[in-house]
């Protein structure tokens, strides 16, 4: 059996991404689930300034758990390894945060939550995948 020097990663582990690309993965998740909050105020005729922290919470927190759950600074750009199973504990642990903090998780709310987030934290990877392809054509 062999251990692994000091200067490797356990294979388990995997390589991580850049710090830069995990940084900047990680700030587009947290605008994108911040815009979320805030169309969805808005499209209710709420203050969007106002209650947006209110709003936004559950979401960006389940969201920083998504990110450790999964180890997304990995591949953070990946569409289908990071970018699903982000999103899956960003809605679950969402709505979870909603209902004990006392807000509304009516079924509608879900499914346009699900749909919303699943276009932001998977589509987003999607589109930068495809760009980062064609810049290298």
């Amino acid at each position: 059996m062999t251990v692994p020097s000091s200067r490797t990663r356990p294979a388990s582990i995997g390589p991580a991404a850049p710090p830069r690309a995990v940084v900047v993965s990680a700030a587009f998740d947290v605008v994108l689930v911040v815009v979320f909050a805030a169309i969805g105020r808005a499209s209710h005729g709420e203050d969007v300034w106002g209650g947006l922290a209110v709003t936004a919470w559950p979401f960006v927190v389940a969201l920083v758990l998504g990110w450790l759950v999964v180890r997304a600074w990995r591949a953070p750009d990946a569409p289908v390894r990071t970018g699903l199973a982000v999103w899956a504990v960003t809605v679950a642990g969402g709505m979870v945060l909603r209902a004990v903090s006392g807000q509304g998780v009516q079924v509608a709310f879900i499914i346009v939550a699900a749909v919303v987030l699943l276009l932001f934290l998977v589509g987003r990877r999607a589109l930068t995948r495809l760009i980062a392809r064609v810049g290298r054509r």
